[in-house]
């Protein structure tokens, strides 16, 4: 199924209650991009990566300059950095799209408030690659799409760029950017192109339910 929608920015039109907005001009840092898209990058709030000047994911930070940076050398986006990036196959958002109060760490409270924005924001674009960034938004992936909890420990240092399959997802955690080593763009750079050059859709062959010679593949 195809989103048919020309809104890059909150496509499916998420309300979610913030407690107050990002600036006069940003009310919460919505999600961002190709609302088809087959990679998914999922960051943690507008403190930690940005955004809460522009209402974009990955932006005004240096977290969203090295993001950014990854996905112009992979292709996914036109321009090395850019508040209003131009993005292809790949969308961004953030597990807690508010802006939190006087500068703190949302509460678990809060991030379980929004959960439900961005567990149903997730299932919407339907991506098929998982990119988590950062420990936090690692720790949720694994823990609501995989089935891999138990027998992963969250070592941002030795999981980066690394390939983790998981319920109906592939998953590339991605260290923290501001905790990135010499090597450790390239690492995620190089992990990238070898997914987008493979057969990473993760699809299941439905035609024989329909009694005819079409072909159906779904998630």
């Amino acid at each position: 199924m195809e989103n048919v929608t020309d809104r890059t920015s909150n496509p499916f039109g998420m309300r979610p209650p913030c407690e107050r907005p990002c600036s006069e001009e940003v009310a919460a840092v919505f999600g961002y991009g190709d609302p088809n898209a087959d990679f998914h990058v999922i960051g943690d709030h507008p403190d930690i990566h940005g955004g809460a000047n522009t209402g974009v994911p990955f932006t005004d930070s240096r977290a969203g300059e090295a993001i950014q940076r990854t996905l112009f050398e992979t292709g996914f986006a036109s321009a090395p950095y850019t508040a209003e990036p131009e993005l292809d196959d790949c969308f961004l958002s953030y597990l807690h799209m508010c802006c939190p109060p006087d500068g703190r760490d949302p509460s678990g409270n809060a991030y379980g408030d929004m959960e439900r924005f961005f567990d149903a924001e997730l299932r919407a674009i339907a991506a098929h690659v998982l990119l988590p960034v950062g420990p936090r938004a690692m720790e949720y992936v694994i823990e609501h799409y995989t089935a891999q909890r138990e027998r992963i420990e969250i070592d941002m240092d030795g999981l980066h760029a690394s390939e983790i399959r998981g319920s109906g997802f592939l998953v590339v955690p991605v260290q923290e950017p501001t905790d990135w080593e010499e090597g450790d763009g390239q690492r995620l750079i190089d992990s990238l192109l070898a997914i987008r050059g493979s057969d990473y859709r993760r699809t299941a062959d439905l035609s024989r339910f329909l009694g005819s010679d079409d072909l159906y593949f779904v998630r």
